[in-house]
């Protein structure tokens, strides 16, 4: 089958369609059948728990009608109780037609239906379908039955003469199992609520490639030809479809034949028994999933609940470098019952929280609290304090260097500083270091000494004042000197006798952006007469000289090499053959 994200469930669904065809002989192993068998009683209990969640969840929201206390909700709650009505007679429908075809296919391979006996392992129908609960599906004992590895009653009645058109049952089966993907998905997606109407009219997505990126791509785009509740809900919606799509034509030996024909296609009396089970738990599953979507638009439980929001929260400020935490979390609320929030300064309330806005004064922190109030459905208020603390900056100022706490002559190196409490930083060069301002980072060129200084203040846009906050004093170094490298081959790795060109730069452990250009090299092979040279990064000709060592051999490699701040340092490295 096609879906999303695959659940167990769906997996073990898939794995049995796929054994169902393959399935192609008369003489089909005792043991292949009872799998079948076993499979058929697990699928069962597993619609029977489908069938238990969705009830529980319309249970619930059901017994939101006992809460007189907000007449708007009770209304809200039988008009979402109309909609599971729709959707549960839909699904009683489909339980019934699947049902009526299991009977079917047992009386025509001349079981015994008429006997019902609940835990009689010699009877086959231990609870047969009831209409005075049509949502359950009768209860069988494939054990029991007789001529398990029977397959010409099933081909005849769900396929009839070609695999690739079936017709009767099996035709009828496809059409209705599709419509009530529609039903479902579209009583789902429409409804009316707090003065806006959303409106879902899903269309069949049978005919596409086997794979469910394709699959959900289409379904996407007919999801937004809609006016849905997007941000409510698109995801189930998708979610809903593609678990009940199938692809209308598969492949087989016999070329794309129908999806009814693949599945039916030479499959014995128990496994077509199963597969028909299958998609009565695949519709009692979906049935569940809408309800319980459908009763979380309504709140539930001691609280109400009927809406979620993101938030986060952390320190009220912080300074550029330090480590802070933020929490994230998912926040429930009832959008028919706002709190009651009280604290210093204004306070609005909306989207279940309150907004408390207020100016921050005082010493080096400032705590604001009040108290937060919510009513439960009995009428009861439900009263808890709150605190929070503002750490408060005072201004000062701090310079950072991103690469190294180090000045290097000839090197544009990156400086930026903050200035806390203004919505300005300027940095100014106070000794041995020029500055210049390139977007929001500074460009410091120290001078000839050890040592420079770097001023930073804060100016405020507002007063146009600017004040010195601190002065800083950083080391001044020359540029390390770089290593070469054969294309990316580091000193002491292995090169071939046809290496890429010559690079100089910096190893992984300086973290310095600078720019190298290689003037010349010279290169000598150990236990080799002779020398190559050559100009530039090229190393055009080193393959003649290479080409005469042995595997494992050592080459020197010298080169001269210009740094931005223009010296030329001649360098070593070896490498190995």
């Amino acid at each position: 089958m096609a879906g999303g994200k695959e659940t167990p469930r769906q997996k073990m669904i898939g794995m049995m369609y796929l054994v169902l065809t393959a399935l192609l002989a008369l003489n089909v192993s005792k043991a292949i059948l009872d799998a079948f068998v076993a499979i058929e009683a697990n699928t069962q209990k597993s619609s029977i728990t489908h069938l238990d969640r969705g009830n529980a969840a319309k249970s619930e929201l059901a017994g939101e009608l006992a809460d007189r206390s907000n007449p708007e909700k009770i209304e809200k709650v039988k008009y979402y109780l109309g909609i599971i009505d729709e959707i549960d007679k839909e699904t009683a429908k489909r339980i019934e037609e699947i049902d009526a075809l299991k009977m079917l296919l047992l009386e025509k391979s001349g079981e015994d239906v008429k006997k019902i006996a609940d835990k009689n392992k010699e009877t086959i129908v231990w609870k047969a379908y009831d209409k005075k609960n049509p949502l359950t599906p009768a209860k069988l004992w494939l054990q029991a039955v007789q001529a398990k590895d029977q397959y010409d009653v099933p081909m005849e009645v769900m396929i009839g003469e070609e695999l690739k058109s079936p017709k009767g049952k099996g035709l009828e089966l496809w059409n209705s199992y599709n419509e009530f993907r529609l039903k479902i998905t579209g009583l789902l997606g429409s409804y009316k609520v707090g003065g806006k109407t959303y409106t879902f009219k899903p269309t069949a997505i049978n005919e596409y490639k086997e794979d469910n990126l394709v699959l959900g791509k289409a379904v996407d785009a007919m999801i937004a030809k809609n006016k849905i509740n997007v941000n409510d809900d698109a995801e189930v919606l998708k979610q809903l479809y593609m678990e009940l799509t199938k692809p209308q034509t598969v492949e087989m030996e016999e070329g794309m034949v129908h999806w009814i024909g693949k599945t039916f296609d030479h499959s014995p009396l128990v496994a077509a028994i199963a597969s028909l089970t299958a998609m009565q738990q695949e519709i009692l599953s979906a049935r569940a999933t809408a309800i319980a979507h459908i009763k979380s638009r309504v709140s539930t439980g001691e609280y109400s609940f009927n809406k979620v929001v993101a938030l986060a929260y952390g320190p009220a400020l912080a300074n550029s470098g330090d480590e802070v935490e933020v929490k994230v979390m998912m926040a429930a609320y009832d959008s028919d019952n706002q709190p009651e929030v009280t604290g210093p300064g204004s306070i609005s309330v909306a989207d279940g929280q309150g907004i408390v806005k207020l100016k921050v004064s005082g010493g080096n922190e400032m705590k604001v609290s009040g108290t937060v109030a919510i009513k439960k459905k009995s009428g009861a208020i439900k009263k808890e304090n709150w605190t929070h603390t503002i750490k408060i900056m005072k201004p000062e100022g701090t310079v950072t260097l991103p690469e190294m706490n180090v000045l290097y002559r000839g090197y544009k190196n990156l400086v930026t500083g903050v200035a806390s409490g203004y919505d300005q930083t300027v940095l100014t060069g106070t000794s041995n270091v020029t500055l210049s301002k390139t977007g929001t980072t500074w460009i410091g060129s120290p001078g000839a000494g050890t040592t420079a200084v770097i001023t930073v203040s804060g100016k405020s846009s507002i007063t146009n004042k600017t004040v010195a906050l601190g002065k800083f004093e950083f080391r001044v170094k020359a540029l390390p000197k770089p290593s070469i490298f054969v294309g990316a081959v580091a000193s002491g790795g292995k090169i071939s006798t046809n290496p890429g060109g010559l690079n100089a730069g910096y190893p992984p452990e300086i973290p310095l952006k600078a720019q190298f250009s290689v003037l010349d090299w010279e290169a000598s092979v150990t236990g080799i007469m002779g020398k190559k040279k050559g100009q530039g990064s090229s190393l055009q000709g080193i393959g003649s000289l290479l080409g005469q060592a042995k595997p494992g051999s050592m080459v020197i490699i010298e080169a001269g090499v210009r740094g931005p701040d223009g010296k030329v340092n001649r360098i070593y490295e070896t490498f190995k053959l």
